[in-house]
C-alpha cells in the first residue's frame, strides 16, 4: 500500500482532477473521476438554436423551463420556481436574503450548507434526528442524504414543515440526488411559506457543467430570491438544454433504471474488494474500510479518483464507471476480476 494520506481540502467537493493530477503526477491517464455523483451517461445535447447564444434569454424561455420543471418534480401550482445557476447558487444565497441565528443541520452531510450558514453569522449545530431540528430557526436536510443517501419520509418532513411555517422559521430540503427516486420527494411541500426544497440538473442527467438547479418555495420567498439572483441569472443555452432534458420523461426512466442497475454493480465489485457498504443513492455508493486512506492513495496512483472525508477518514464514495473501460480500469486498481 502506498504511504500517501488522502487529499482534503484540495478535493474536498470531488471532481477536482487538477488537484489529484498534481500529486499524482505519474498516475496514468486519462482519469476515472469517481468522486463526483453524477451520472455518467449525460442526456444527449440538443441541438440548440443560434438565438441562445447570441440574445439575452426572453421570458418564454424561463416559463418553458418552469413548465418542464414543475411537471418533472411534481411541484404543486401554487408553489413557485426559480431557476439559477445550480443548487449550489441556491445554497450560498440562501443564508444571505433569509438570514438567522441558529441553524440545525441533520448530519452528517454535504458541508456546504453549514459552512454557508456559519459565514453568514449563523451559530449551526449539527444534529442526529429530524426530531432536534424543530428547535432552530433554520432547519436543512439533504435528502437523500449525501454521502450515505439516508432517506427522510415526507410523513416527517410535513409534521417539521408545518412547524417551522407556524414559527415563521425555514426548513431547507435539498433533493440535489432525488430525480430517480421520486416516490420519496417533499416537493409537495413546496407551497409552505416555511420551506424551500432545492433541485439539482446537471447531477441526474450528467450535464453539470450547464449549471442548472432549482429552489422550489412560496411566492413571496420566490420574489426575495429572483431579486437576489438579478436578471438572466441562467443562461440562454441552459434553458433550452434543461427544458428539454426534463420534459423526457422516457429517458428519465431509463436513466433511472440504468444507474440503478450500475449501483449494485458497484456494491458486488466494492464487496469483493472488501469493502463494507454503508449506503449511497443511485448515482453514488459509500463504503468503510479502516485503511481507506491507502486505498484511496492506491487508486490515485492508478488515475482513480475517488471521494475521501478528512472527517471520516475510514469512508471512500464511489461514484458510478459508466463504460466498460472504466469499470476495467477500476477492477484492476481494485484488484477483481
Amino acid at each position: 500500500m502506498s504511504a500517501h494520506a488522502p487529499l482534503s481540502s484540495p478535493i474536498a467537493h470531488g471532481g477536482r482532477l487538477d488537484a489529484a493530477r498534481r500529486a499524482y503526477p505519474h498516475a496514468p491517464e486519462p482519469w476515472i473521476d469517481l468522486s463526483t455523483g453524477i451520472n455518467p451517461n449525460p442526456y444527449p445535447l440538443p441541438v440548440i438554436a443560434p438565438e441562445a447564444w447570441m440574445r439575452l434569454p426572453d421570458e418564454a424561455a424561463f416559463a418553458n423551463l418552469d413548465a418542464a420543471a414543475r411537471t418533472a418534480y411534481g411541484a404543486p401550482r401554487d408553489c413557485a420556481i426559480v431557476a439559477g445557476a445550480g443548487a449550489q447558487a441556491f445554497i450560498q444565497l440562501l443564508p444571505r436574503v433569509f438570514p438567522a441565528h441558529r441553524v440545525g443541520v441533520l448530519g452528517f452531510t454535504y458541508a456546504e450548507h453549514g459552512a454557508c450558514w456559519a459565514a453568514n453569522g449563523a451559530k449551526v449545530e449539527t444534529v442526529a434526528t429530524i426530531e432536534e431540528l424543530a428547535g432552530f430557526d433554520v432547519a436543512v436536510i439533504v435528502n437523500p442524504n449525501n454521502p450515505d443517501g439516508r432517506i427522510a419520509f415526507p410523513c416527517d418532513l410535513g409534521l417539521l414543515a408545518q412547524e417551522m411555517t407556524r414559527k415563521g422559521g425555514l426548513l431547507i430540503i435539498d433533493e440535489s440526488f432525488m430525480d430517480f427516486t421520486p416516490e420519496h420527494s417533499a416537493t409537495s411541500l413546496a407551497s409552505l411559506e416555511g420551506v424551500v426544497v432545492l433541485r439539482s440538473f446537471g447531477k441526474a442527467y450528467g450535464l453539470a457543467g450547464v449549471r442548472l438547479g432549482f429552489a422550489l418555495c412560496a411566492p413571496a420567498r420566490a420574489a426575495i430570491l429572483r431579486a437576489a439572483l438579478g436578471p438572466w441569472a441562467v443562461s440562454g443555452p441552459a434553458l433550452a438544454i434543461g427544458a428539454e432534458a426534463l420534459a423526457d420523461v422516457r429517458w428519465r426512466a431509463a436513466a433511472a433504471a440504468g444507474c440503478a442497475a450500475e449501483a449494485e454493480r458497484l456494491d458486488a465489485a466494492l464487496a469483493r474488494a472488501g469493502f463494507e457498504l454503508l449506503g449511497g443513492a443511485s448515482l453514488f455508493r459509500l463504503v468503510r474500510r479502516d485503511t481507506a486512506p491507502d486505498w484511496f492513495a492506491r487508486l490515485c496512483e492508478k488515475g482513480v479518483l475517488v471521494r475521501a472525508f478528512p472527517e471520516r477518514p475510514d469512508w471512500l464514495r464511489f461514484g458510478l464507471p459508466g463504460s466498460e473501460p472504466a469499470w476495467a480500469r477500476l477492477n484492476a486498481a481494485l484488484e477483481i476480476g
